[in-house]
């Protein structure tokens, strides 16, 4: 499949009714139900690629896959790979390929720099194609990129300075986000998002496209692109 531009960039995150997206802790904490992480697997599957960055593999050791056997073979039956591509993107090259993304699923891309492909040196060879972005990484040339891989939707799953990049450069088009009934209190812990600024700043109001309530999760579905103050 032939790329047809950027992708369309979701963001899909699970925060507490303080904001954070984890705690302090060593393990990481469970915000979702089970029927929330059902409804992620089936963003997953409707994704041709899910991203992460470095940071969040070292925490949360995650193999990114689609869990969903059925969902797996309705993806082969329209002509996907059973899975997403997997993504991962590093400023350092700070990587360990013992990790369990690299030892099962499809395909995997890392985007770095220059002197993070450097460090990675040949530790990657044959686990996924490492792509250096040059000097520093550059989100809107990362999506240039996905797009010539032929990725039209792309999943970003975090972690805080992902999500924070992406939407700093104007680059979401849709945020998924579940508020877990959890307070955390924790300043140590992650937050969703980290200082930075925003397009339109406060003064831009998102549109909301929908509201939903799984088990005791509420689901917000926001537009960053489109102000809700129009029309």
């Amino acid at each position: 499949m032939s790329g047809q531009g950027r992708p369309r960039v979701l963001l899909s995150v699970a925060v507490s009714l303080d904001g954070y997206i984890d705690d302090a802790g060593p393990d990481r904490l469970l915000l979702s139900n089970a029927a929330d992480f059902d409804r992620v697997d089936a963003l997953r599957a409707e994704s041709d690629a899910i991203l992460i960055g470095a940071r969040t593999l070292r925490s949360d050791n995650p193999r990114l896959l689609v869990n969903s056997a059925d969902r797996r073979v309705q993806r082969v039956a329209d002509g996907k790979p059973e899975y997403p591509l997997r993504v991962i993107v590093t400023a350092a090259g700070d990587l360990d390929p013992e990790q369990r993304l690299w030892q099962c699923g499809g395909e995997r891309i890392v985007y770095t720099t220059d002197s993070g492909a450097e460090r990675i040196g040949q530790r990657l060879d044959g686990l996924a194609k490492v792509v250096s972005l040059g000097a520093t990484v550059d989100f809107a040339a990362l999506l240039d990129d996905l797009g010539r891989h032929g990725v039209e939707r792309l999943m970003v799953e975090g972690g805080g300075s992902i999500h924070t990049a992406f939407l700093a450069a104007d680059l979401v088009d849709e945020i998924s986000m579940a508020v877990a009934p959890i307070v955390v209190g924790d300043p140590a812990a992650p937050r969703f998002l980290g200082p930075a600024e925003f397009p339109g700043g406060p003064n831009h109001r998102m549109r909301l496209a929908e509201v939903a309530r799984i088990g005791d999760i509420a689901l917000l579905r926001y537009l960053p692109k489109e102000d809700s103050s129009v029309g």
